[in-house]
């Protein structure tokens, strides 16, 4: 284990397990983190991605360098991170410390200019995240607040939005998730056994209805009304 020590010169091998053991550690200070800190990088999150991303990198590129102390830094880096997680849940005073309230942009259809400055966005990023929005026209938003995770949460006013099923007072059916029975070309067979069907009558339905074989299917799901959804390879 001396290639964890600091060294004068290291060999081909040395190398390569150092970045395999910090490799699989990086994996494990992600996993203690959570995927709070991989979905959306807030002030805590992004000052631990820069930290620890500069503690591991620079003894992986300079053998005078020990790995052991990266280490070190870093479990007391997350310990540390995991009670500021902790803080923020316990204090509301440290939460707004730590955490910017949201910021409102738009309101009733009207841009709000000082909005954008405080929030440091431009008016085309503003556009741009209510074209993925599929909004067309500011006037339709009731109120857009830029989020601390850096992302724009959009409300339509009552009179844009989609007509929905509990709008015009009727029973809508339950979700139904549809079961994957072919990905790739390849069945399963757990699958095709809860729905009680097997293989055979699966190559009989593909020849009967699509002319095709299982090999040619990129995917095929079936919902619990037992309709058959086949998506060839083009």
């Amino acid at each position: 284990m001396d290639f964890i020590q600091s060294q004068h010169s290291l060999s081909v091998m040395e190398w390569g397990l150092r970045a395999v053991i910090a490799y699989f550690f990086l994996v494990i200070v992600v996993r203690v983190l959570g995927q709070r800190a991989i979905s959306q990088l807030r002030l805590l999150d992004l000052v631990m991605a820069f930290v620890i991303g500069n503690i591991i990198a620079h003894p992986l590129s300079d053998e005078e360098l020990g790995l052991k102390g990266s280490i070190v830094t870093t479990i007391v880096l997350v310990l540390l991170y995991l009670i500021s997680l902790f803080s923020i849940l316990k204090w509301p005073a440290v939460r707004r410390l730590v955490n910017s309230k949201p910021i409102i942009i738009v309101q009733n259809g009207e841009i709000i200019y000082k909005g954008l400055n405080k929030a440091r966005i431009s008016i085309d990023v503003l556009l741009e995240e209510l074209r993925e929005k599929k909004v067309d026209d500011v006037k339709k938003v009731a109120l857009a607040l830029w989020e601390a995770s850096g992302s724009i949460s959009f409300f339509l006013d009552p009179k844009y939005e989609p007509i929905t099923p509990a709008y015009l007072q009727r029973n809508a059916e339950p979700f139904d998730m549809p079961r994957t029975i072919i990905k790739e070309g390849k069945v399963d067979k757990t699958v095709l056994q809860t729905i009680q069907k097997d293989e055979r009558w699966l190559i009989a339905h593909l020849e009967r209805f699509y002319q095709t074989e299982i090999n040619n299917v990129l995917l095929a799901t079936m919902d619990s009304k037992g309709t058959l959804k086949v998506f060839l390879y083009h």
